[in-house]
């Protein structure tokens, strides 16, 4: 085979991308947005078949005018393991280029017992491996946690201490992109979501504690070291508290199952988010005030967020949204008078997420995607065929 140049397939790539941002597009759609004649969109799709990582269907008529086809991955193309681990449970799915999530799986945890977990996570890509062979390209995990260069910095909902994550494909030859939950959540709902085509965003979702991001136009600001978007601990709450992270007065405490239990001076509980489901069906007045309580907390700290950042749009997704329809009102006068003044005449809409369980699993999906459909990743792929 001729010697791939760099630069060779930088128009594939860019094709690829569309197809993976925007499952279902046209070819059309394709050349209208990558400003290509008809005849090189032809040309680039017959090369990317040709090479196995694209295949086309005809598109539904339209009517009048010329048919085009649907872009979608090749049967025998690259894929990806997408693992979604949660507090109690884990999910997983495989991913073709076009962001259909294929073989999925939901198992919860036996033990919480952070080798235990990873043993199950690393014996899913190891059935994976031997099911996909090296079409399996890419395993993109989604945690609970901080997360720095596949370490595990910490995850005080899991009770889990720094951690190398990367035990995780230890024994098969792919590469592992590890980031946090509700970081790959937002980038599902900035890529596919509430927040598509938003320039700025942030994305918050509520478990156990809060986690989010801010994004530029679908791309989260991760920090310098791969750790931003730690929202759950800026000092919004009681700085009397100490936050298992270390930090006091996080707002993590003031806003999920954990505040809810406080304030009904219950004990802690320990599935923080099965209480705050209980919690919102009781009608009973201290049930209630506890509800308002955390909400007032959630709508006055999103508006921090929205003067600290000023987004298009806040996107929501978790107990976050059975919260604040629970007390709408508070919310919104939390919200509002928080906001500065130059905002509370056209405030930043809060949107209740689209992905909503999914979501870490489709961002983890998306991150990954985007490494696949680089050039190098292309034109590397095609030398291989």
């Amino acid at each position: 085979m001729t010697p791939v140049r760099r630069g060779q397939w930088q128009t594939a790539a860019d094709v690829l991308n569309q197809v993976a941002r925007q499952p279902g597009i046209t070819r059309a759609a394709v050349a209208r947005t990558l400003r290509l004649s008809t005849g090189s969109a032809t040309e680039v799709t017959a090369r990317l078949r040709d090479v196995h990582l694209l295949t086309e269907a005809p598109a539904p008529s339209q009517g009048r005018g010329r048919p085009t086809t649907v872009l979608q991955a090749h049967p025998e193309g690259p894929v990806v393991l997408a693992l979604d681990l949660r507090q109690s449970n884990w999910r997983s799915a495989v991913v073709a280029l076009d962001g259909t999530l294929q073989d999925q799986q939901h198992q919860r945890h036996r033990s919480r017992r952070a080798q235990v977990v990873l043993k199950n996570l690393r014996q899913t890509v190891e059935q994976t491996h031997e099911q996909y062979g090296d079409r399996l390209q890419l395993v993109s995990l989604a945690v609970p946690g901080t997360v720095r260069d596949n370490q595990l910095m910490q995850a005080p909902t899991l009770e889990w201490a720094e951690l190398d994550l990367a035990q995780v494909t230890a024994d098969v030859d792919v590469p592992l992109l590890a980031g946090n939950d509700a970081t790959l959540s937002g980038v599902a709902e900035a890529r596919t979501g509430a927040a598509a085509g938003a320039g700025t965003a942030v994305h918050l979702i509520i478990e156990v504690g809060i986690g989010g991001t801010l994004l530029i136009d679908g791309v989260p600001a991760q920090g310098a070291s791969g750790a931003g978007g730690e929202y759950g601990h800026v000092p919004f709450g009681d700085r009397s508290r100490t936050c298992p992270c270390g930090a006091r007065g996080c707002w993590d405490l003031e806003i999920d199952g954990r505040a809810l239990a406080r304030h009904l001076k219950q004990p802690a509980p320990d599935d923080p988010v099965a209480y705050a489901e209980e919690a919102l069906l009781r009608q009973d007045r201290p049930a209630r005030t506890a509800v308002a309580r955390v909400v007032t907390a959630l709508g006055s700290g999103i508006a921090g967020l929205v003067n600290a950042h000023d987004p298009d749009v806040v996107t929501i997704g978790g107990l976050a949204i059975p919260l604040r329809a629970a007390a709408e009102d508070t919310f919104q006068e939390a919200y509002k008078s928080g906001l500065m003044t130059f905002h509370r005449g056209s405030p930043p809409p809060v949107l209740p997420a689209r992905h909503q369980a999914d979501g870490p699993l489709r961002g983890a999906a998306a991150l990954a995607l985007d490494q696949l459909t680089s050039e190098p990743a292309v034109a590397a792929w095609a030398a291989q065929r």
